[in-house]
Formats: structure tokens, sequence, C-alpha cells
């Protein structure tokens, strides 16, 4: 079966990829038609809660991410980087085929990897970014970090190429660190788990 062949068992030629692709630049439309500050608030109120959600449920997990990404964020940013464009265009990928007839077991399945991978890395990214600037004020705590990032995120609002610089930035920092924290966690022996060698014999 050649390529062009997925996209006409369904019927007309790239007729679900046209559809997709009408459906997100009308959504881009729609969300740049807005006010700048309702952008803002809609950017800040989002950041907050998905944040919050993701460090609530991954607290142990995102908090060593976040320390990750502050002490090397060059590493992290080089890890991330290459990480999220090829998690970004699997899930574009999935969108666009998602109306085809191999959509059911390719196309949904990379759409729920984007959607279950992209918040949480952004969560972390946001949450580093934040708690970077607030140790510069003074404050060091986590809460802080994710209050004055959501802040980031929504002040990038006014402006949509600041809030793609953004996006990518908290999510390669983000998915660069989590990737070393499953890389360093998955070396590493419990306490209780290691092999005590045994005493010497007289």
């Amino acid at each position: 079966m050649w390529p062009l062949d997925l996209y006409t068992i369904g019927g007309r030629p790239g007729l679900g990829s046209a559809v997709s692709l009408s459906g997100a630049d009308g959504t881009i439309a729609a969300y740049r038609s807005l006010e700048p500050f309702v952008r803002v608030g809609i950017q800040f109120v989002v950041a907050v809660l998905v944040t919050t959600i993701v460090l609530g449920l991954l607290h142990r997990y995102g908090s060593k991410a976040v320390r990750k990404s502050r002490q090397s964020p060059v590493i992290s940013i080089g890890i991330g980087g290459p990480s999220l464009l090829v998690v970004s265009g699997l899930a574009g990928t999935g969108y666009l085929i998602v109306d085809t007839s191999i959509g059911v077991f390719f196309g949904i399945p990379l759409v729920i990897l984007g959607a279950a991978v992209i918040p949480v890395v952004l969560a972390i990214g946001l949450a580093a970014i934040g708690r970077t600037i607030a140790s510069r004020l003074g404050t060091d705590r986590l809460w802080v970090g994710i209050v004055v990032g959501s802040l980031v995120s929504g002040l990038a609002g006014l402006a949509l190429p600041a809030t793609i610089a953004v996006a990518g930035l908290a999510g390669a920092l983000g998915l660069g660190a989590s990737i070393r924290v499953l890389f360093s966690g998955a070396g590493t022996a419990r306490p209780d788990e290691r092999t005590v060698p045994p005493a010497n014999k007289i």
C-alpha cells in the first residue's frame, strides 16, 4: 500500500486532512481576534490550573524535574528541544489523519500521546521559569514559581509570537528535565534494594 492510498481509502484524497487544517486555522484566527487583555487572562488562568493540577498529581516527580531544569537549563533545553519537535510532530500527524480510515489505529494514539505529554512538560517548564525569576526576587517556593510562571504565560498572550516562544521554551525545558529525571531514576536503586556484601569470615 502506497502512502497516497492511506488518504484515498476513506474517499477523496486528503479531504480529512484539509478539513482538519481548516479547523485548526479557524481556531487560531478566532483566538487572535480576541482582545489582548482577554488572551492574557485566559492564558494566565489556564496556566495556573494546568500547572497546579500537574504538579499536584505528580508532586515528587514534578518537583525533581523543576529542580533538574534549574540546575542545568542548557542541557535540559538541548535534550528537550528536539524531543519536543518529535512529540509535536507525531501529535500533529495524528491530528491530520484522525479523520481517515487509519485514524483509529494511528491518529488517535498519537493525539493521546501529545495530549498526555505536552501539558505536563509545559507545566514543569513554566514552574521552572517562574521559580527562577522568583529566586531573583528573594523567594524560592514552588507555589510562587507557579504563579510567576503563569504570569509569564499570561503576558505572552499579548502577541502570538511571544506565546509560541514561551511555550517552546517551557516545553523544551520541561521535557528535557523530565527525560533526565526518568533516566537518572532508572539507574538508581532504592537503598533497601541494594546488595549488601557478606561479612568477612574469620
